[in-house]
């Protein structure tokens, strides 16, 4: 089936804004608030997530018409924790500290139900294109999402984006980098985000 420009288009933006996994769907919040603690946290987590999301949705799509539909999850899982593996181990030689700071929620990975509920309900249905460009829309959406949750956090409780200071010491709020900060701005965020959406739809 040719898929059109527009199509692909759609494709890509559902999972950046109408089905963003982080504030429409409410998915992966474990990493999500763990690993936000600051911007470069946020993205390196995101980048991880999104590089495996887009190889395993392609390699899912490819091989699902030899999967058993009996065993296909565990198939699945295998196929996800290759690449995680494999991302883990760049990761431990060419980010160490990054590696280090993230410590135990890149394997975790594994088990995120954004890549597992994408294999699922679309790779193995779906042909490779489609796949691909599912897998690079959801993964961009989760990776801004982490982003800007991090970059928001360190902002308000550390003065700084990404390490560089925009002020300092003045005006930090230090709870926004603990865990109940992580809480508090999610919620916030998933407020200001779904209230967009309702607006969207009423116009």
């Amino acid at each position: 089936m040719r898929v059109d420009n527009k199509t692909i288009w759609k494709e890509f933006t559902k999972g950046i804004i109408r089905e963003n996994p982080t504030f429409v769907q409410v998915l992966g919040m474990c990493p999500t608030l763990a690993t936000t603690t600051n911007a470069i946290n946020g993205f390196g987590m995101g980048v991880a997530t999104f590089i495996v999301l887009v190889l395993s949705n392609v390699v899912i799509s490819s091989i699902r018409k030899v999967v058993p539909n009996r065993i296909r999850i565990p198939i699945f899982i295998v196929v996800i924790a290759s690449f995680v593996t494999v991302i883990d181990m760049l990761m431990h030689a060419f980010t160490y500290e990054l590696w280090k700071t993230l410590a135990l929620y890149v394997p975790l990975i594994v088990v995120n139900c954004i890549i597992m509920g994408r294999a699922e309900a679309f790779a193995s249905k779906n042909t490779v294109k489609r796949s691909f460009i599912d897998g690079l829309g959801m993964g961009v959406g989760f990776t801004t999402a982490l982003t800007l949750l991090g970059a928001t956090r360190e902002l308000l409780g550390s003065g700084t984006i990404f390490g560089i200071t925009i002020w300092g010491n003045a005006l930090n709020i230090f709870v926004m980098i603990l865990p109940p900060g992580g809480f508090l701005m999610m919620g916030l965020l998933l407020g200001m985000f779904n209230a967009i959406g309702q607006t969207k739809k009423k116009a």
